[in-house]
Parts: structure tokens; sequence; C-alpha cells
């Protein structure tokens, strides 16, 4: 019988005061009961509205009727012909804007859980399954992938599926991308990237790390080395700051550093290689995701006090509403509707080193309300003369946003950039103004969602095969 409940089964997740202090992932998963019955929920749409809502079309009440048979691991073959990472997309992907927002159920009450069902699914996979992927026979074609985030294994697995011989060129020194440096061990464990990871290189897939193109190699010496075709997924590894007064203090990081040294390099150990901030008071400036990452990340860390400084209101938070739940019922104060305007610090005089090297003692901010909705329709900001306050900290995570590394560009000639850096492609392919040359993700749009670059991935794969194939 059919599941005519108008809520969700809720996520069972660990108690908030617990989870805040240590690095386990917050949410545990579904059981296979609440699996089944989650799956009951599905009307089964004949015209799959939710499935044309998420972009890697992803056969949805397919794998969910699979469930209902108890046939999870046919649930997870189903999954696995349009994505290369359904547990990580199980985890992050913002359903609740995509495929859960086309879901019918969704009308008069809560759509079907498809994330949640996604992860168990993946989950069930990985702990129950030892056949190795199957092998594509070899189409003798070669293509290089730059960098191991989200579009570049989507568009490695999908290559490697159609024959082609892969090789995916990653900068730093562990495959994954912004899964394994940007998104902490609590939302994502990078053993569940690891696994993803390892399937691709059962595929054939060869993973080199530490080489940075653009430095160690140049797109223009992969081609020399007999690569036909090149996807650049590169992401948006450089971050945007303020130019406010005191960013150069010590204790000020980017968002992509602090959680970098955290999820990367492991900063959270008790004796770790790279220093990190340990207690005091830590101001997170932002308002999405990351912000969300890095402030409750600095709570694991062991900050006295964390604050979320946003210029808007809770209305205009573009992190996901779950996350924004999840760090208020772990204690994160959401400072709202204030923005900074300077850095507090100090500096030894009689220190030889640059004067701005000093430390943070506090943030200056100002009160702000909202006028007249801007270009994107969100209430413009507006300081309130006179209100400006201290916020006594000893850290301050800038979370503003981050823009694609120049270096490809500045070391590829003929690949078209826009204004913001991010390199021009054709839509609905990733071709770009430099032949055999294809790009997609955060190198192309800017930081984005997981799910988008998968996407993109997706369709230059798709793409790269059609162009091969004609040679």
């Amino acid at each position: 019988m059919p599941n005519m409940s108008l809520t969700k089964n809720p996520m069972p997740s660990q108690d908030p005061k617990v989870r805040a202090h240590n690095f386990n992932e917050v949410a545990t998963g579904y059981t296979e009961e609440m699996a089944l019955d989650e799956a009951l929920r599905c009307l089964n749409c004949k015209n799959m509205p939710c499935s044309n809502g998420c972009p890697v079309n992803i056969h949805i009440p397919e794998f969910i009727t699979k469930i209902k048979e108890g046939d999870f691991e046919g649930a997870y073959q189903v999954i696995n012909k349009t994505s290369s990472l359904p547990a990580v997309c199980g985890r992050v992907c913002p359903q609740e804007s995509q495929c859960e927002s086309k879901c019918v159920r969704g009308i008069k009450g809560e759509p079907v859980g498809i994330g949640r069902l996604e992860r168990f699914v993946a989950d069930w996979h990985n702990a129950h399954s030892e056949e190795a992927p199957e092998v594509a026979p070899s189409n003798g074609h070669r293509v290089a992938i730059v960098g191991s985030g989200p579009s570049g294994l989507t568009c490695a697995g999908d290559l490697a599926k159609k024959g082609y011989k892969v090789t995916v060129f990653e900068a730093l020194h562990t495959a994954g991308g912004v899964l394994v440096y940007g998104i902490p061990e609590f939302r994502l464990p990078k053993k569940i990237v690891q696994k993803e990871v390892d399937n691709l290189i059962a595929m054939g897939v060869d993973v080199e790390t530490n080489i940075v193109i653009g430095k160690t190699l140049t797109i223009d010496e992969l081609f020399d080395q007999g690569f036909e075709a090149v996807f650049v997924g590169s992401g948006a590894g450089l971050p945007n700051f303020m130019g406010i007064p005191g960013e150069a203090y010590k204790g000020v990081y980017s968002a992509n550093e602090f959680l970098t040294r955290s999820n990367l390099m492991k900063a959270y150990l008790d004796d770790p290689v790279t220093p990190i901030m340990k207690g005091g008071n830590v101001a997170v400036v932002g308002g999405g995701n990351v912000a969300m990452d890095a402030a409750r990340t600095a709570l694991r860390l062991g900050a006295e006090h964390v604050y979320i400084v946003y210029r808007r209101s809770l209305e205009e938070l573009p992190a996901r509403r779950e996350e924004v739940e999840h760090a208020m019922e772990e204690g994160v104060d959401f400072r709202l509707l204030n923005n900074p305007v300077e850095i507090i610090g100090y500096h030894n005089p009689d220190d030889r080193r640059d004067p701005k090297n000093g430390c943070v003692t506090g943030m200056k901010c100002i009160r702000m309300e909202l006028g007249e909705p801007d270009e994107k329709g969100r209430r413009r900001p507006i300081p309130v003369e006179g209100s400006e306050f201290i916020l006594d900290v000893d850290t301050v995570v800038i979370a503003i946003g981050t823009s694609p590394n120049p270096l490809i560009k500045s070391t590829t000639k003929g690949l078209e950039v826009n204004k913001k850096g991010g390199i021009v492609v054709e839509e609905g392919t990733g071709k770009t103004s430099r032949d055999g040359v294809y790009a997609g993700g955060d190198a192309v749009t800017g930081a984005a969602t997981v799910i988008s670059a998968m996407g993109a991935g997706k369709a230059a794969a798709k793409a790269i095969d059609e162009y091969l194939s004609e040679k």
C-alpha cells in the first residue's frame, strides 16, 4: 500500500550537543525499514517531473521502485547509469531546490526524501557489494582531465565507461577536489569520496596528484603527450576578500584556507602538521553553505563562541535550510543584518616584520537595514548611520565567495574567459574557444553546487565523445 503520509521520514542524526564537539557525520542515514517506508511515498509518476529537475537525469521513480521491491543493489545500478557519485550527491546535493522541488507529493505536504533514499542506496551498495566495476574495452583514444572535483570525476567516469583512456591531473596531494578540501568530514566523510575515486581507478582511470596544470604541465604539453582532448574542471579556488582594513592580520583566513587546513590537512588533530585556531571567539563573514561549514568547523575545533555575520536577514540567507538549522542547533550565533567594516588588531612596534602582520582582537561592524530589491531580486542592504559596534573575536573567516584561478587562462593561448575569470564555453557541451579543450563546473560558473558541476562534466563527456568519434 502507498504511504500517504504528508511528511518525510526524519533523518536520524547525532544529538546537537554531542556532534558540535566531534567530526563524525551528523546524519546517520536511513535504516532499511525507513527507506522502504519513504519509498512507498513515491507515486511513480509516468512523466517523472523529479528526474527533469536533476542535472544528471537520474531515473528517480525507477530506482525508488527497486527500493520498494527490496532490490537495493538494483536501485544502485539504476542510479549508477547516470551518476558517478551517488554517495556524495545523496549527502550534499541541494535536492530541495532541484528534484524534490518537482515532486508532486510536495504540493500538499513534503516531497519524497529523494536525496535520503539515494544516500541509503549508495551506502548499502558500498557496504554489501564486492564486485569490481566493469572495465570497458579500449577505443584507443586518450583524454586528460584537469582537476579531480565533481565535474572532473564525472567526466572521467562517463568517458571511462565508453572505453577512453582517461588521466586525471590533481594539483593537491589527494584526489577529490572541493569534496575533500572544502566540505567538512561531518557532512561528507572522506572515505566516501575515496571510495568513489577508487571505483574510477578500478574502471581504468589514472589519477596523478601533485601536478599543477599551468605550472608542472601546460594544456599545450598535454596535447604534445598524445592526449586528444582536455577537460578543465579546475574549480574556483581563488578566494574573494572584502577589501576592508585589517584583513592582513594574523587570525584572518579565507574560508578556503580555513577549511583546507581542517579537512585535507587534519588541523583538528591533537598534534597537527598545519596550525589553525584553537579556542577563542570566531566570526565567519558570509551566509552561504561554505560559511556554515566554516562556522560549524570552528565549533568543533574548540571555539568558545562562533558568530555568523551576514548583511541581510534570515530569509535572504543563501545556505541550505538544513545547514542553517544544524548550525543553529549546534550553538552558532547568527548576527544578521550586520556587515564588517574593519578588522581590529595589534602589532608590536619593535617587530621588524610588516606592521600589518598583527593579531586580531575584534571586528568593527555596522548594522544594516533592507532597502529596495537589487538586480537579483534580493532587498539591498543599507548601512544604518552611527550604528557601529565592536564584536569581540580572535579569528575571522571570510566566506564571501571564490573565483576561478587565473593560472590556466594565463598559460593557455586561445582560451576565452569572461570578466569574472570563468572560462567561456558553449552551452550544453562545455566546448571552449580552443579546439579540443572543454570545461565545466566552477571553473566556468564560479562557485556553484556539486550536482551542477557534475551535470557540466557529464555534458562535456558526451561532447568529447562526439568530437573524438569524428576524428
